[in-house]
């Protein structure tokens, strides 16, 4: 049987989970009213942390979904996001909009990765 391992573990949810040779990574959000810029960056310091404490890293990404409390901030989000990405290995990505957990949060980033 394989082994679970998790990282970040809370009452309702663990913030990572590695089965096999993949990590899932709960959905990570920034910083309540901060701009999507900021959000968006936070979020992204979190998923490299989670990636490397998981033994893993952002050029192992294979999916990213990404959810924005509205789509009029996808240039401002793209901005900070391309910055980041390896483009050597962008990951498959899916972007949309959605009602986020309050309405102080403007992007939030599920990714999943190889190890």
């Amino acid at each position: 049987m394989t082994e679970i391992k998790r990282f970040g573990v809370g009452p309702r949810m663990s913030q990572a989970v590695v089965h096999g040779n993949l990590v899932w990574l709960a959905g990570q959000v920034g910083n309540p009213g901060e701009s999507v810029a900021d959000q968006t960056r936070v979020v992204l310091e979190k998923i490299e942390k989670l990636l490397g404490d998981a033994g893993s890293n952002k050029s192992r990404i294979l999916q990213a979904t990404i959810w924005l409390a509205s789509m009029d901030d996808f240039s401002e989000m793209n901005e900070v996001w391309d910055a980041w990405v390896d483009p050597a290995n962008p990951p498959a990505r899916a972007c949309g909009e959605s009602k986020l957990a309050t309405p102080d949060f403007t992007v939030e980033i599920i990714v999943v990765a190889a190890t």
